[in-house]
């Protein structure tokens, strides 16, 4: 998980979770990015990821072009919306906002875990999400009463879930045909083992340096 704001949905937040991805990524705008048709991601990426160009001027009289924002070469986005009939999904139907086709099914080709325009991986985390964070589960009374004991709940979830929480299907196998487990930190070399809660809780936000 790259990043997480917690809050209501709106084009503010939208716009604070993409720029998130963008720092933590380190601005590396070739990639692919999916979601779901909510219009404020398309105005927040283009913003955030975006440079502002100065077309040249074409010969002849009449006004100089404005400038415009040029998204990366690289990067595709791309939306999935669900059409419901009677509360079931009857069509799932994919665009591509920012990008081209080829470029898209580049991107797909390369990953190792999907060949489609989806939002499986953000809708199987927030599902897990609930699981581990009560005050997320619908129709109970785990429900949170102050906001920032919320944010605080989804924060310890969020980061936990990246060092101390082995997901079976990043797993692999070792020489010795036994199982490693892996937490998504392991996963993206951030970690070299599992770290237990305390271990996490008790690092140093900011660690000391030999000098």
């Amino acid at each position: 998980m790259l990043a997480v704001v917690p809050g209501e949905r709106c084009a503010g937040n939208c716009k604070k979770v993409v720029q998130e991805v963008y720092d933590r990524t380190g601005g590396r705008g070739a990639m692919l990015l999916t979601s779901d048709a909510y219009a404020p991601y398309a105005k927040a990426i283009e913003e955030v990821y975006g440079e502002w160009v100065q077309p040249e001027r074409k010969p002849g009289p009449g006004r100089p072009p404005l400038p415009r924002r040029e998204l990366p070469a690289g990067l595709v986005y791309a939306t999935v919306r669900k059409r419901r009939q009677k509360g079931r999904v009857v069509e799932v139907i994919t665009a591509v906002v920012f990008g081209v086709w080829g470029l898209l099914e580049v991107w797909l080709r390369r990953s190792g875990v999907s060949n489609t325009i989806n939002t499986s991986f953000v809708e199987r985390n927030n599902a897990t999400d609930r699981h581990q964070n009560a005050r997320k589960r619908r129709k109970t009374y785990g429900f949170s009463r102050s906001k920032r004991m919320h944010d605080c709940a989804t924060y310890f979830v969020s980061y936990s879930y990246n060092f101390c929480w082995a997901v079976r299907t990043l797993r692999v196998k070792g020489s010795d045909r036994t199982w490693r487990p892996r937490t998504p930190a392991m996963a993206a070399g951030l970690a070299n083992h599992v770290w237990s809660l305390h271990e996490w809780l008790t690092y140093p936000a900011k660690p000391c340096l030999p000098v």
